[in-house]
């Protein structure tokens, strides 16, 4: 196990747009860190780095106290899983196992050792003398996972290992990984575009935008306490509610539309500002509830159910919101419902900036 330490890592392609930029942070020992963000972000360039499979255009990168940054791979004492399982289509499942600890020169009864552990902790015991074209997608990641297990390295980059399985794959594969992590304790690097990955996996989370790294926190205070409009949009399943304005008052006003956000108001920002709620802090009450300070009319567009929740999507002037709400005795398309919240689940924004504005 060891911790892993970017300083200053930057990354241009060819005087290019830059595709990471200043990378300053500590991976802990033992952790299991996820980078996060969309397409083109730089989340698998950043990865790549640490692994040596791309050159550091400045900066170091230091695994367990060792400057690694002018190491070659196999140096490293790494070991990668891929999105693509880059098994060796005409060896066995054992064969693949234990194929780079060969190369690498260990003895067979070495080899057999780990592999043997390696297998039984995967479950891929009873298919050690399968062909890859033998197994399912699921299957085939675990030998991928198994793979890098055997070489049993310091730090663990996986590189959206779970982007080829279904959805339900996904899922219990998912778990795999973190039952994995939590029964060796070796450091983890995690790279996905899938936010439910990113939330369920990290121990903490690293977003990313454009090369630039937007925050790195724990799952639920990123979630929470976004630093800014990005991460707000892009964590979270509708994503948040905003809506932009001027507060004037005790409201939120722009185009001719007013939400009254209650006498607690403590804020008072100059300009324009983006309010913010997540969809399951919206929720249905009836015409005469007083129990919340913030209440508003809205008409229903559209209602989702997907079993064990709804989603009702509805308009409050020109203004969009959606609420997360219990899927039974769900309002009709065009009726127009009366929704609340509290002043202290509301987030706000500079608008200009996209800068979480303090309380």
């Amino acid at each position: 196990m060891a911790e892993v330490v970017l300083r200053s890592v930057r990354k241009v392609y060819n005087n290019g747009p830059v595709a990471v930029a200043d990378a300053d942070f500590t991976i802990r020992d033992g952790e299991l860190l996820v980078l996060v963000g969309p397409s083109g972000c730089g989340k698998s360039t950043l990865l790549r780095m640490i692994a040596g499979l791309e050159e550091v255009t400045s900066g170091s990168i230091f695994i367990g106290r060792r400057d690694v940054t002018p190491l070659e791979p196999r140096d490293r004492d790494i070991a990668m899983v891929f999105q693509s399982y880059a098994l060796y289509p005409h060896m066995t499942v054992e064969e693949n196992l234990g194929f780079g600890l060969k190369l690498r020169g260990h003895s067979a009864a070495d080899i057999a050792g780990r592999v043997k552990q390696s297998a039984d902790m995967l479950e891929l015991g009873a298919l050690l003398q399968r062909l890859p074209k033998q197994l399912s997608g699921g299957q085939r990641q675990r030998v991928a996972l198994g793979r890098a297990l055997v070489r049993q390295p310091q730090v663990f980059l996986l590189d959206e290992p779970l982007s080829n399985l279904d959805a339900r794959l996904r899922t219990t594969t998912r778990a795999e990984i973190a039952r994995l992590h939590r029964s060796l304790g070796t450091t983890m690097i995690y790279v996905t575009h899938d936010q439910v990955e990113a939330m369920t996996l990290g121990q903490r989370i690293v977003v990313m935008k454009e090369g630039i790294i937007q925050q790195i926190d724990e799952p639920m205070r990123i979630y929470d306490q976004p630093a800014n409009l990005f991460v707000a949009g892009f964590l979270g399943s509708p994503a948040m509610n905003r809506w932009q304005g001027r507060i004037v008052g005790e409201a939120l006003a722009a185009g001719g539309v007013t939400l009254s956000l209650g006498p607690s108001l403590s804020i008072r920002p100059e300009g324009e500002v983006v309010v913010g709620v997540r969809p399951e802090h919206v929720h249905r009450i009836s015409a005469h509830d007083l129990s919340h300070v913030i209440r508003f009319d809205a008409v229903v567009d559209l209602v989702e159910s997907v079993g064990s929740e709804a989603f009702v999507h509805a308009r409050h002037g020109g203004w969009p919101v959606i609420a997360r709400v219990p899927p039974h005795d769900l309002p009709a398309v065009g009726a127009t419902i009366t929704l609340g919240l509290t002043p202290d689940k509301l987030h706000f924004f500079d608008a200009m900036t996209g800068l979480r504005l303090s309380r």
